[in-house]
């Protein structure tokens, strides 16, 4: 694929998805959504989609926020550790769901009930936060953005 800015290309739908990324941020602020918590959703569909570039803004991000590099370590098996609280491990999931959405029949049964942890406006707010964190990582990846030590 061609090495194409397509935000510098198209100033409109990046400005767009800018005010996208704001409203979702109003949302999680109206949930009560703590800014580690939503970093974490941000880290692991980054991870998902192999966004370098996302992955390193927003583990700086979520360290600035108080996050640990043993938790960072450990995110990407989230499942298999003690290291996140249940509303953690909840919004996770719906990272998982949303940004592995045509993989609903091979996704792995993580055991975590989002519907007795979360209230309607987290797990929407969550929802958005996913759907947005993975509209970034395709901005990023398609345009080449660079990754730099």
């Amino acid at each position: 694929m061609s090495h194409v800015n397509i935000g510098k290309t198209y100033a409109g739908p990046y400005k767009a998805m800018l005010e996208f990324n704001d409203q979702a941020v109003a949302a999680g602020v109206d949930a009560g959504l703590s800014p580690l918590l939503v970093e974490l959703v941000k880290v692991r569909a980054s991870q998902i989609n192999g966004c370098a570039f996302c992955l390193r803004m927003h583990c700086a991000d979520a360290i600035a926020a108080g996050e640990t590099a043993d938790r960072l370590a450990v995110v990407a098996g989230w499942w298999e550790s003690q290291y996140f609280s249940p509303e953690e491990q909840a919004a996770l999931q719906i990272a998982e769901r949303v940004t592995m959405i045509g993989d609903h029949g091979r996704l792995a049964d993580r055991g975590v009930d989002v519907d007795g942890i979360l209230t309607e406006k987290q797990i929407a707010a969550v929802t958005w936060f996913a759907v947005v964190i993975n509209s970034w990582n395709r901005i990023a990846i398609s345009s080449h953005y660079p990754v730099h030590p």
